[in-house]
């Protein structure tokens, strides 16, 4: 049995559909991940071969001014679940982020590329891949640029920005893969399915700016909106980016045989499937 711990998020949803059978989800309303009586005791109950955790504090300006959260979930909470898995014999799979990194390397990150947070809510993802690596049985996904059908993301931000206005003004030196959660799902089931340990990457194959990515969408949705050029500078959000947090996903291709599709085909297909 998997347990997905975040059922009801944008991730844990498309894990769910994909598992089938496999799959038990639990959120909020079930376990609280910052107590470890509460962690302790559900996985003790269900006793699961695998636990993803796909709860996360992910509001990455908000951890600025909320940095004890940050940490009690993305950290703290992911330490109780690797004790719970090292008592059980349990896989624990930990969902994280290109934000582990500062994005001045140039050239797409592979999994031994040392990290570097810039931000706090990179801190605390890195504090809680150091965490997970306490139980002997671990799984760490990083991925970046998510969005999905059930929950509230960049494309969907953009769609109803374009209903509203004619020009946008998008940030054009940040650059990454935008990532389907139905594509990460299939990526963390095959990881699972092949015995795979350790740290993987995982997104959506090619890159391009949030700036490129906001055109793609208006493109496919057949929106006349003027996308302007601006720097992360320009932008001033409380919280420090990456500006070049490609990953190279060699690894997880090379050992699963799960080639992740162009983050512009995958947004073909979600386009398709919002629009049903």
């Amino acid at each position: 049995m998997i347990l997905v711990v975040g059922a009801n998020g944008m991730l844990g949803r498309d894990l769910m559909a994909l598992l089938g059978d496999r799959g038990v989800g639990v959120d909020i309303a079930e376990i609280d991940i910052t107590s470890p009586e509460s962690v302790f005791k559900l996985i003790g109950d269900l006793k699961p071969e695998v636990v993803i955790n796909c709860a996360a504090y992910t509001d990455v300006d908000g951890c600025e001014s909320a940095a004890e959260t940050a940490m009690a979930v993305n950290a703290e909470g992911v330490a109780y679940l690797a004790i719970a898995c090292k008592d059980s014999g349990a896989l624990l799979v930990q969902v994280s982020t290109d934000y582990v990194f500062d994005g001045g390397k140039g050239t797409p990150y592979v999994e031994d590329d040392a990290p570097c947070p810039i931000s706090v809510y990179g801190e605390s993802k890195l504090a809680g891949e150091m965490n997970a690596a306490y139980s002997p049985e671990h799984l760490i996904v990083r991925t970046q640029w998510l969005y999905g059908l059930h929950g509230k993301n960049f494309v969907e931000t953009m769609l109803r920005l374009g209903t509203e206005k004619s020009e946008l003004t998008v940030v054009d030196d940040q650059i990454g893969s935008p990532t389907w959660t139905v594509d990460l799902s299939q990526a963390i089931i095959a990881l699972i399915d092949s015995d795979c340990r350790g740290v993987y990457h995982a997104a959506n194959s090619e890159y391009c700016s949030w700036n490129g990515f906001s055109k793609a969408i208006f493109e496919e949705s057949g929106l006349n909106v003027v996308v302007r050029p601006m720097t992360t500078t320009e932008l001033n959000r409380p919280a420090r980016r990456p500006l070049y947090s490609t990953l190279d996903c060699t690894k997880l291709s090379s050992e699963t045989g799960y080639h992740p599709q162009s983050w512009r085909k995958a947004l073909q297909e979600y386009m398709k499937l919002r629009g049903k």
